[in-house]
């Protein structure tokens, strides 16, 4: 049965309108952005069975494009619609996380370093270089490795934390095995890092390690 068919106050739209984006499913808030359904069926429908084939909306987003676009009732051109709407979702993050301190918002900078970083198949070491009010200036992905590692060189971070007249960072990484427990080789770099920008007077305020599931801060755990 066609949504337009449903009763209003299920339809997702009108509840999206009436009570907030927060109240739908996934399958909902994807049946928005698909708007058709499929053959004898509806948008919800088909939000769910692409849910169903992909395992969930993280490992449908995260999907190859060539994976994505072999599955019923999926193609390019929703290919491209969602990418667009994941980027959007990074773009916007980082516009809130630069608007205020980095530190008041401590989930919103863990959301964005998952959003960047989580499901890459190599591993990637990231920062964000803050002002001395602890105000974003820049995210930017530094290096980048394999599976087994990304080799990371303290004077580049410290050139580029100079160039950018930042007063402090945050780093992450990602673990493409899932696991985001630091290792004892990750609190050794850590370590080091926060000796040759200290020599700068460039405080390091956090180290996230970014896995499936979870965001690990270095802070958090009591490691810096």
């Amino acid at each position: 049965m066609s949504i337009r068919n449903w009763p209003l106050g299920e339809r997702p739209r009108e509840r999206l309108l009436g009570r907030g984006a927060h109240t739908l499913s996934d399958a909902e808030l994807l049946a928005i952005l698909l708007r058709t359904g499929l053959p004898g069926g509806s948008a919800v429908d088909r939000a769910r069975e692409s849910l169903a084939a992909f395992g969930g909306l993280r490992h449908l987003l995260d999907a190859e494009r060539a994976v994505f676009c072999t599955a019923r009732g999926l193609g390019e051109a929703t290919y491209v619609q969602l990418q667009a709407a994941l980027e959007l979702a990074r773009r916007y993050l980082l516009c809130r996380i630069s608007r205020g301190q980095a530190l008041a918002s401590p989930d919103e900078v863990r959301q964005f370093l998952q959003l960047k970083l989580r499901g890459l198949a190599h591993e990637v070491f990231a920062c964000l270089f803050l002002d001395n009010q602890h105000t974003v200036i820049a995210y930017e992905e530094l290096f980048r490795g394999t599976i087994d590692g990304a080799s990371v060189y303290p004077r580049e971070i410290v050139k580029r934390a100079l160039a950018l007249n930042a007063a402090a960072v945050i780093f992450a990484h990602n673990h493409p095995s899932g696991i985001a427990e630091p290792s004892q080789a990750d609190q050794r770099l850590t370590q080091r890092l926060r000796s040759a920008l200290g020599v700068v007077d460039i405080r390091v305020l956090d180290h996230f390690v970014v896995g499936e599931a979870e965001a690990l801060s270095f802070a958090e755990r009591g490691l810096l």
